[in-house]
């Protein structure tokens, strides 16, 4: 029987390498995880688009595996066998330098010769908690696209429209991510929501009578529609009421 026939002695085979490829991760041994792989393991990270060799892998493997008392590696799922390729499911946290970030994956891991020969890996974000804890340190990039759940926060907090357009340090993929996984939204919303505060900056400073709608073209508005439903939705308010308010505002300023 040849290295990938997926009969049933083949299985067993997968099964066994894969449940002690698991349990190296379990205990942390990064010896134990090296000795699994394949010399010619293709290791893909769909995360990053990126693919990995033998060469790459024992940093790659070091800086995704659990060691604070905090971090941790749970399996969610029992490990599902297919002939010579095995599934798996976990999910694991690592401390950044701002907090603890979760990551959530599965694995595909074809086995040839009783060693991992493909890994077949996909990952997103669970959740960033941030934290006060200053044991275990910063940790290098955790997330699959090479940033740190540090240089997430500090994204998360600085990002505008302006630094977008300066930044030579993120890739579009990378501020795809923040704004899907972190932010919650997408990049068309997150434009809208720029362009209404500059718009709400400048009905602060404007003098009566307040023309909301070139206001809102001149904040790069295309669409009325969209810029009303992106003003209730921030403010609460319809832009006509919201108006009427800074009016109100003005009027008892200026009484004596």
């Amino acid at each position: 029987m040849s290295a990938l026939d997926d009969g049933p002695a083949q299985t067993q085979a997968t099964g066994e390498t894969v449940l002690r490829y698991h349990l190296c991760w379990k205990h942390r041994d990064l010896d134990g995880v090296m000795a699994l792989y394949h010399p010619e393991i293709q290791y893909n990270d769909f995360f990053q688009n990126r693919t990995l060799g033998l060469d790459e892998l024992r940093e790659y493997v070091r800086n995704s595996m659990p060691r604070a008392p905090d971090e941790a590696l749970e399996h969610s799922d029992r490990i599902r066998l297919d002939g010579n390729t095995a599934f798996i499911q976990y999910q694991v946290t690592l401390r950044g330098g701002q907090g603890l970030v979760s990551f959530r994956a599965s694995e595909a891991i074809t086995v040839r010769d009783g060693l991992i020969w493909r890994v077949n890996e996909y990952a997103s974000l669970v959740r960033e908690a941030a934290s006060s804890k200053a044991g275990g340190g910063a940790r290098p990039a955790a997330s699959r696209l090479g940033l740190s759940p540090r240089q997430l926060s500090f994204m998360a907090e600085e990002l505008d429209l302006q630094r977008v357009a300066k930044e030579c340090g993120y890739s579009r993929n990378q501020i795809s991510y923040l704004l899907n996984q972190v932010l919650g939204q997408s990049f068309y919303r997150y434009v809208n929501q720029a362009r209404l505060q500059h718009l709400l900056a400048a009905l602060d400073q404007a003098a009566p009578p307040l023309r909301i709608d070139e206001l809102a073209f001149a904040a790069g508005f295309n669409s009325l529609s969209a810029f009303y439903s992106c003003f209730r939705q921030h403010t609460g308010l319809s832009p006509k009421a919201y108006a009427k308010q800074i009016s109100l505002r003005a009027r008892a300023q200026d009484s004596p």
